[in-house]
């Protein structure tokens, strides 16, 4: 079993910047991916970046260049840094833990971008 805990949402200008986390915990896995989704107001959940065990990054045309997906040296956080914020990016934001059997969702953490 795992469990992800986000953290880093709030409220921020265009322009601004805010960098998401996501701390994992449970099972020790070899194989696994993180991934990085939105829900923007009405609207599908939409993927947003993506991270492989093997350190393998892919992100979307509507945030590359400007949203990094990381993680750490022990591999227990992922982030997401978003620079340039741009009011469409409003949207309240979820991690992803999937193994070969099982995904798991952080429980969301709102992003609003409003002057």
């Amino acid at each position: 079993q795992v469990q992800l805990v986000e953290s880093g949402g709030g409220l921020v200008q265009p322009g601004g910047s805010l960098r998401l986390s996501c701390a994992v915990s449970g099972s020790i896995v070899t194989s696994y991916e993180m991934a990085w989704y939105r829900q923007l107001p009405g609207k599908q959940r939409e993927l947003v970046a993506v991270l492989t065990s093997g350190g393998r990054t892919k992100h979307a045309d509507s945030v590359k260049g400007r949203f990094t997906i990381s993680r750490d040296n022990a591999k227990t956080m992922v982030y997401l840094q978003m620079n340039s914020l741009k009011p469409d990016d409003t949207a309240v934001y979820y991690c992803k833990f999937s193994d070969y059997e099982t995904d798991y969702w952080g429980q969301g953490t709102q992003v609003t971008v409003s002057s």
